[in-house]
């Protein structure tokens, strides 16, 4: 099945191996915007991804329902969870995120899609706009 998220979703992942592939050890322990490392910011998108193939298994499996999100207590409540990650693995979770994330938008039906839209609840089926703002900040950092 094709959506209309899978192109800059492709695009988006595959800008993120490339620019992944390209880390050294010590890029991934630099600091990166937000505080953190660009380890542990990889790691941010890798739970945001995830995030979305979970809900996207349950919606699929039972409907549409809420999702309630505080996206700045989750991001700072997991910061130091994130930072602990041991970098490489930081790095590997975030493509195999990707990816799964990605197979989920791509499986999903016209009408399931449709329901997300109209429900209301924050889920960003375009997972390439999460990715892009922060590969443009990690890119600085890495620099």
């Amino acid at each position: 099945m094709t959506t209309p998220f899978d192109a800059a979703n492709d695009a988006a992942r595959a800008r993120l191996v490339a620019f992944v592939r390209g880390l050294s050890d010590d890029d991934l322990r630099r600091p990166a915007p937000y505080g953190g490392t660009v380890a542990a910011l990889l790691a941010h998108l890798a739970f945001w991804d995830r995030r979305v193939t979970v809900l996207l298994a349950r919606w699929t499996a039972g409907g549409v329902d809420e999702a309630p999100v505080d996206a700045n207590m989750i991001n700072d409540a997991q910061a130091p969870i994130l930072a602990a990650l041991p970098p490489r693995d930081a790095a590997e979770l975030c493509l195999a995120a990707a990816a799964e994330a990605d197979a989920a938008v791509a499986a999903l039906s016209p009408e399931l899609i449709a329901a997300i839209e109209a429900s209301g609840v924050f889920m960003r089926l375009d997972r390439s706009l999460h990715r892009l703002g922060h590969l443009e900040a990690l890119a600085a950092a890495t620099k």
